[in-house]
């Protein structure tokens, strides 16, 4: 620092300091997001809990439309994953293994119309489409929505990891005597599981969050998920019950977190591509 010209110092500390600004901007909304559920009178402004009380988390547990509607997140958020998982890997794979002309441009083209499928422009075909099916007010439906939107993404990922994994060491172990189905599962599928669950978690937090597509395909308030049924903490004139929302917002964000915990304890997000020959 003693040798640094006084300019290059001087940008060195006025970048600090911007730096620091930004960061507590956006830290403020988490310290809200940790403290308010445990105060009584949380607002929307920053209040350290004076005194800390469970009691807005009783009063969210006793609400029985709130649980339901975790439980129907949970429902459609796995049905989604193993529905995209799967489909993904096996998609990828062939893609990856096929010698079919032009699937590089096959790939892009599925990716460029993914972002339509779950997309504000294709809710009205969504809609006249789930209708015709009869799946109206379905966890299926929603769950069948979001796969085709996030599939070519998720092949797209996939492929990658499948594609640095050398051809050669699947027709080693068809020489030794296995099938292209044991060769499949006894040595490409360890390899890439890292993108599977790259795959795994992006899938999980997009079906999670999501709410204009449950909103639109579902009519009952028994298959709502919780990402409709948060705004059931606001009163009739759209004013947020601070206290409760804060408290069932915080028991929302607890699935993804524990699943971003666990996959970082299980990998710890070390992804490779695959291997080199």
């Amino acid at each position: 620092m003693k040798n640094l010209p006084f300019h290059a110092l001087l940008s060195r500390i006025a970048f600090s300091g911007l730096a620091t600004i930004i960061g507590i901007v956006f830290a403020l909304p988490l310290v809200w997001f940790i403290f308010s559920p445990f105060n009584a009178r949380a607002e929307l402004g920053l209040e350290i809990p004076d005194p800390w009380t469970l009691s807005n988390f009783f009063t969210v547990f006793g609400n029985g439309f709130a649980m339901q509607a975790l439980w129907n997140s949970f429902i459609q958020a796995v049905g989604g994953v193993i529905l995209v998982g799967c489909a993904a890997t096996l998609a990828a794979y062939a893609l990856s293994r096929s010698s079919i002309p032009g699937k590089g441009a096959v790939t892009y083209i599925l990716l460029l119309f993914s972002s339509v499928v779950s997309g504000t422009a294709a809710m009205v075909p969504i809609f006249l489409i789930v209708s015709a099916a009869g799946l109206m007010d379905t966890h299926l439906a929603v769950i069948l929505t979001f796969a085709g939107g996030l599939l070519p993404t998720a092949m797209f990922i996939l492929r990658d990891f499948i594609d640095g994994i050398p051809k050669s060491y699947e027709e080693s172990a068809m020489v030794a005597g296995a099938s292209p189905v044991q060769a499949f599962f006894d040595v490409a599928l360890p390899v890439i599981r890292p993108g599977i669950v790259v795959v795994v978690v992006w899938a999980f937090v997009n079906i999670w969050g999501s709410f204009l597509i449950p909103f639109i395909l579902l009519r009952s308030s028994e298959n709502m998920p919780a990402s409709v049924a948060i705004y059931s903490f606001y009163s009739e004139a759209g004013t947020p019950v601070v206290t409760l929302l804060a408290a069932y917002s915080l028991i929302y964000s607890l699935p993804v977190i524990a699943l971003y915990l666990f996959v970082s304890w299980k990998f710890g997000f070390r992804f490779f591509g695959g291997i080199k020959a």
